[in-house]
């Protein structure tokens, strides 16, 4: 019998809670609260901020009971669900031209594929969502619940050109919810990917300008460069951008990003640390990022290593044992990476720092971010410098599945330390972090406290 999807099945319930006062149990059922079926997690979170309410339970025996409830208005019951959604993820309908995941090989694991474009990911994640799958219900429930921030996918705001660049003939009609959203007060960001000769110059000046209308309740708008990588295969002809073109975009946004700053104490428009590297310009200084506000996007994420390693390293001793230690990092970030090792070795006159940019064979030479470095990349070229590793080598921890130890091409850290023969360690991905993995070992620095190191793996 199929189960009815506004019935959700209880996968957890936390020790100590409401829930397990009321002997609610894993296995269990939620069907309705206050005699409302529930959609998804929102209305769950809505429905129980009450002083009192009444929930509907079916247990694993088929019985149903009818729970009531007195606690305090925010108190949480304790239960957590098969997934963090409560609901099915919807998946993107759009074809965008630059779209990363068209561009992988075949034959890997399968949610590699899954092409994510759900709103309420976008809250709860950070996950970056075009509109184009959301109905005007889907709308009303994020004034209705008031989540935010809301992050978006603009990529720019020409009608004719939206549709064309995500493939879809209602993305140009979707930029309204944005009207909406900011009419609400709803918090957002917004995302453009630009590709060379499509959505850059004057597309790009004309979205800049239109979504700075909705200042200040779209906080932010970061402009990255389309990733490309050698599996484009019959996919819109698209060209990577050259370090003239990285000097124009910085320039452009800059201009805007100051005079915004100006009118609204926000810069609003921020240029990613790859346009700096391509261009060959120094990073912006730490007040220019709005508070990291774009962080995750790639957006700073340079200078903020950069300044917490200098703020570590002036204030850090360490005791003059002879060491030597590998870093591992893609080349976008190398020559940030040789600049560290200059300072831990300056200053650490017995602490050798040998650094190793990985050149990505697996998608093609591009592709330069640590975040998509493969296993098998990363071991064939330490190979050739295998036995002269150091006392360990240090990680990036984006090139590894969150909160597993698994590559994105599946190879475990454990099998690269064995192959190796070194111990693989992966600091917390902080300035100080990185320094601390640097300098000691067998430390309480690191080994008592889980916030600089992020896992390490030892050869059998």
């Amino acid at each position: 019998m199929r189960q009815d999807k506004r019935e959700h099945p209880i996968r957890n319930v936390v020790k100590g809670s409401i829930a397990e006062e009321l002997n609610i149990e894993p296995g269990d059922t939620l069907i309705s609260i206050d005699g409302e079926r529930l959609v998804d997690v929102f209305d769950y979170h809505y429905m129980v901020n009450a002083d009192y309410l009444v929930l509907l339970i079916r247990k694993k025996d088929g019985e149903e009971w009818e729970i009531e409830i007195e606690k305090d208005y925010d108190e949480d019951l304790g239960i957590e669900f098969e997934t963090n959604l409560m609901d099915d993820y919807r998946s993107c309908t759009n074809k965008c031209i630059f779209c990363f995941i068209d561009q992988m090989p075949k034959g890997m694991r399968e949610t590699l594929y899954f092409k994510d474009d759900d709103s309420r990911l976008s809250f709860l994640q950070g996950n970056y969502i075009t509109l184009t799958n959301m109905k005007d219900n889907d709308i009303d429930r994020i004034i209705k619940y008031h989540l935010c921030p809301i992050n978006i996918s603009v990529h720019t705001t020409n009608p004719e050109l939206r549709c064309m660049m995500l493939h879809n003939r209602f993305a140009g009609d979707a930029l309204n919810k944005i009207e909406r959203l900011a009419k609400a007060c709803i918090e957002m960001n917004g995302q453009i990917v630009l590709c060379k000769d499509v959505n850059d110059g004057d597309e790009l000046k004309r979205s800049i300008e239109d979504l700075s209308r909705f200042l200040p309740h779209m906080r932010s708008v970061s402009v990255v460069p389309s990733g490309l990588t050698k599996y484009r295969d019959g996919l819109y002809p698209l060209k990577p951008f050259t370090k003239e073109d990285a000097i124009a975009v910085i320039d452009l946004i800059e201009s805007y990003s100051s005079k915004f700053y100006k009118e609204y104490g926000l810069h609003f428009v921020h240029a990613s640390d790859e346009w700096y590297i391509l261009a060959e310009r120094e990073f912006p200084e730490e007040d220019r990022y709005d508070g990291y506000i774009q962080l995750e996007n790639g957006v700073g994420m340079m200078r903020l290593l950069y300044d917490e390693f200098v703020e570590a390293i002036k204030n850090t001793e360490a005791d003059n044992i002879k060491r030597e230690v590998s870093i591992v990092t893609g080349k976008l970030a190398a020559n940030l990476i040789c600049e560290f090792a200059g300072m831990v070795e300056s200053k650490f006159e017995n602490t050798r720092v040998n650094v190793y940019p990985i050149r990505n064979d697996f998608f093609g030479e591009t592709i330069t971010v640590s975040g998509l470095l493969t296993g098998k990349d990363i071991l064939s070229q330490l190979n050739e410098h295998k036995g002269k590793l150091g006392d360990r080598v240090l990680l990036p921890a984006n090139t590894l599945r969150s909160g597993e130890d698994v590559f994105l091409d599946d190879m475990k850290l454990n099998e690269l330390s064995n192959e190796l023969g070194v111990r693989i360690q992966v600091p917390r991905n902080t300035g100080e972090s990185l320094l601390y993995n640097i300098l000691f070992e067998n430390d309480e620095k690191l080994e008592d406290n889980g916030n600089f190191v992020y896992i390490t793996a030892y050869p059998s």
